[in-house]
């Protein structure tokens, strides 16, 4: 996958985990994007580390997509738990 595809594809995990994750957040495209991308890095090596295959090895996989926004979703969580403090 290109670049063009992992920032496309983690600024959809990131919309996406915004919007399974209750609560105001006024991060704009680029953090959106940021938290996206970081999110199917760890959703891809954590699912590569527990032996799971290479989820992230094609866009248009499913296993692609749900790798990246669980991972979106973790980074998001603990984005906020740090940013309320």
């Amino acid at each position: 996958m290109g670049i063009i595809g992992w920032i496309v594809l983690g600024f959809l995990a990131g919309l996406i985990a915004k919007a399974l994750m209750p609560g105001e957040e006024r991060g704009g495209f680029i953090l959106t994007t940021l938290l996206g991308i970081a999110g199917a890095l760890l959703g891809g090596f954590v699912a590569w580390a527990l032996g799971l295959g290479d989820p992230i090895d094609e866009f248009f996989d499913i296993s692609t997509w749900i790798a990246s926004i669980v991972g979106a979703v973790l980074i998001l969580f603990a984005f906020r738990a740090l940013r309320s403090r």
